[in-house]
Order: structure tokens, then C-alpha cells, then sequence
């Protein structure tokens, strides 16, 4: 009778267990942050604050006024000689295989500065020339104030975190916003395959 007493709360305590780890990862689909946050957008998409930039050119631009057209967007600092410059050259490469949606105004490739003390335009248009930015549908800027920033990095879910010798540690993920100036989709840094087929299947529709 102990025996089955100690099953039979065994049992309890493992559902329990099952039902709370169901719960704490979205019905078992996501098991770290990073997953939960990128299934989050997709179910819920997520509206984008308007904020300014200031561009590799010195101009000035409100990133509400790029709605109307797909944006791939990602996270960099140019000091880093790691995941950034993989991603700059993967943007330069996106850049031929978007060339004819780019070219007619319907996609943009936007590179967004966390660091915005050291990546001034010099600093962000040398980040894409070592790239080999082809030169049409691709913008890297800086937000203009402190506000702006924090406001990016709460709406695409970025956390940067000082290492201490001059970098940072960050998620790394190429951002994909709509038409409508809405976040839909997180593709891995390292797929811009990934993100790519989301913005031609929007394309398509």
C-alpha cells in the first residue's frame, strides 16, 4: 500500500513538474530566452517605437518612415571583429540576392549601432566598406539619443552587455519588420537564408 502511495505522488509531483515546464517554455517550444522571444514575435508580431537615426552619410532618418517596405535589421558595434562582420558581409551578399526587390523600394537592409558614443558615420560607413557594401538598399546608422536607443533594444529584444576591454557580449539575430513597421520574424545571425525566404514569401503575398 506504501508502494502504491509513493507511485501515486511520484506520478503527481512528475505532472506537475511537466505542466510547470510546459508553462515556462510556451507549450514546450521554447527552451531559452532567445527561442521564446523569437516565437513570441512570430505569433504576436510587435510594433516598432519611431526613432531617429543618423546614417553612415550624416543624415537623419525616423525609422517609422521606412515603413512600406521590408526591413532585415540587425545589431552591430563596428569594433567587433567577430559576429558583426560576418553579418556585415552576409548583408553585403543579401544585397545581390534582394538586388531586384531593393532596387524597386520594396526592401531595406538596415544596420543598427548599440554603441553610438564610438560608431559615429566615419566609423559605421568604414564598418560597410570592409564589407563590400555594394552601394543601393543598404543603411547603417546610429540612434541620435540615449531615449532612442534603450527604445530599439527593449522593442527587438537586443541585450548588450559590456565585457569589460571595450566590446560587448550580445544576441546576434538578423530582424525582420514588415510593411507595416511591425517586428515578424528572428532569423539566426549566421541564416540569412532564413530571413531572406520570410521577407519573399511577404513579397509574394
Amino acid at each position: 500500500m506504501s508502494v502504491l502511495r509513493t507511485l501515486l505522488a511520484s506520478l503527481l509531483v512528475l505532472a506537475a513538474g511537466v505542466t510547470a515546464l510546459s508553462a515556462s517554455t510556451d507549450g514546450f517550444r521554447a527552451f531559452t530566452s532567445e527561442t521564446a522571444r523569437r516565437v513570441a514575435v512570430r505569433e504576436h508580431p510587435r510594433d516598432l517605437p519611431p526613432v531617429l537615426l543618423q546614417t553612415a552619410q550624416g543624415r537623419t532618418v525616423d525609422l517609422a518612415s521606412l515603413r512600406g517596405r521590408w526591413l532585415l535589421v540587425d545589431f552591430i558595434y563596428t569594433r567587433c571583429l567577430t559576429y558583426c562582420s560576418v553579418q556585415g558581409n552576409e548583408f553585403a551578399r543579401l544585397q545581390d540576392r534582394l538586388a531586384g526587390p531593393i532596387a524597386d523600394g520594396k526592401v531595406l537592409l538596415l544596420s543598427i549601432s548599440f554603441d553610438p558614443t564610438h560608431d559615429g558615420p566615419v566609423q559605421l560607413a568604414d564598418y560597410q566598406s570592409r564589407s563590400k557594401d555594394r552601394g543601393a538598399g543598404w543603411i547603417a546608422a546610429r540612434p541620435t539619443d540615449t531615449a532612442g536607443l534603450e527604445a530599439l533594444m527593449r522593442g527587438f529584444g537586443v541585450t548588450a552587455i559590456s565585457d569589460g576591454l571595450g566590446g560587448y557580449v550580445h544576441n546576434a539575430a538578423i530582424n525582420v519588420v514588415d510593411p507595416r513597421g511591425r517586428l515578424v520574424a528572428i532569423a539566426d545571425w549566421d541564416s540569412p537564408q532564413e530571413a531572406e525566404q520570410v521577407v519573399l514569401r511577404g513579397l509574394a503575398r
